[in-house]
């Protein structure tokens, strides 16, 4: 218990923790400040602390899920704040990583992990898209976009950030009618709907969701548009033809560093010689890392969040034009605040569906994304690609042009 004080005489200096331990025994670390919660936590057992030293991420995760640490005042979203709001990205402190042991083991098997082979891209996909419909449908916007949204104005409700996100990566990619697109990784179908109502565009979604393909065929048909807007089970590796635009939203994460450079050849190959590419993935704001082990584990087998480095890297080489790159720094963190906001307030609709640890689980694994955008080292990138210097405008006004159009009503 010791040494868990001094963690966390480190760890918190403004806002105040109190700690309640199985024994009885009561401890507070920090400076109450109205700027930072005021939480405390309840361990029942001895066991949970010494996990949380050997790893605090993946110790405390298993400890709430597990309810071995109880939230006495405020809730996980409040203690994972408190925690890292302590500890910026940009101050450098980084008091809150494992120890030096724990990371080298974790680093050597994560590099192995993450290579991410076809043989278990379907199976580490299955793990967290082909949970239940009625999840999804609980904390996502209606159009079941799972991926960061665009706040023009942090006011803006999900529904409409998430329409924008589209418009915003619509405008990228300058598309006209007729016009071929791959959007690897379709998810839902909401991107490849929304490409073809607005643009006109023909597109084929691929993905390794069996769930997710479902509901994006069933979704086309009821809109009259399956024979313009096809939805696959096919891994990126195996598609074939040609196609003037590619976009990918939120896979690029899980396609795994060793597979990067197969990655971009593969679609620079798909591409028309005036073809254009737009990738929107998570990233890291510096070097690259290693995934934590919890989301590893309980979230995101076999995924990875990309340093800017390492995505260049592998697309350097292969004669595509990096033609544009944006950074959104914030706009995750919001959406994940909306996603938060709705699984707490759904907790007894999760609970029913499955139990009350996974909602605890599923709870943590929002709470620590939302401050790892708000208060960490995480970003998303958007890419933009083109195989010929002349195909698109050589300025970035024709984007907010298109974007002004595609954001009007129709």
């Amino acid at each position: 218990m010791a040494l868990l004080d001094l963690f966390l005489a480190r760890a918190v200096k403004r806002g105040r923790l109190t700690v309640l331990h199985h024994d009885g025994r009561r401890a507070m670390f920090g400076t109450p400040d109205p700027a930072f919660p005021d939480v405390t936590i309840r361990f029942t057992d001895a066991g949970a602390v010494g996990a949380i030293l050997r790893d605090p991420a993946l110790g405390a995760g298993e400890a709430y899920m597990n309810g071995r640490l109880v939230l006495e005042g405020g809730d996980v979203l409040d203690l994972v704040t408190l925690l890292t709001a302590n500890d910026r990205w940009e101050e450098g402190a980084n008091r809150l990583r494992a120890n030096p042991a724990t990371r080298a083991l974790e680093a050597v098997t994560h590099r192995v992990g993450r290579i991410n082979m076809a043989r278990a891209a379907k199976r580490n996909v299955a793990h967290h898209y082909d949970l239940s419909d009625r999840l999804y449908d609980l904390f996502l916007d209606a159009d079941r976009q799972y991926s960061c949204a665009y706040f023009a104005d942090p006011a803006t409700q999900l529904d409409q950030a998430q329409q924008d996100k589209l418009a915003h990566i619509a405008a990228k990619l300058a598309l006209a009618p007729g016009m071929r697109v791959l959007d690897i990784g379709c998810g839902w179908g909401g991107m490849a709907l929304y490409l073809h109502r607005r643009t006109g565009a023909e597109v084929l979604g691929v993905t390794l969701s069996e769930e997710q393909l479902k509901v994006a065929r069933a979704r086309a048909e009821a809109a009259g548009v399956a024979d313009k807007v096809r939805f696959e089970l096919i891994d990126y590796r195996h598609v074939t033809g040609s196609f003037d635009r590619i976009v990918s939203v939120g896979m690029f994460e899980h396609v795994g560093p060793a597979n990067y450079r197969s990655f971009f050849r593969q679609c620079h190959d798909l591409l028309t010689p005036d073809g254009v590419m737009l990738l929107h993935t998570i990233g890291r704001a510096g070097p690259p890392g290693v995934t934590d082990k919890w989301t590893v584990k309980y979230i995101f087998p076999g995924g990875y969040n990309p340093a800017l480095s390492e995505i260049v890297r592998g697309s350097e080489g292969l004669r595509m034009f990096l033609t544009d790159v944006e950074v959104l720094r914030l706009h995750y963190a919001h959406t994940l605040q909306h996603w938060y906001d709705r699984t707490t307030a759904a907790r007894d609709a999760i609970v029913a569906l499955y139990d009350e640890r996974f909602f605890r689980m599923w709870q943590f694994y929002l709470a620590g994304a939302l401050c790892a955008f708000r208060y960490g080292g995480l970003v998303n990138y958007q890419l933009q690609y083109a195989r010929n210097r002349n195909t698109l405008p050589i300025t970035r006004d024709y984007m907010a042009v298109a974007e002004t159009k595609l954001r009007m009503p129709g």
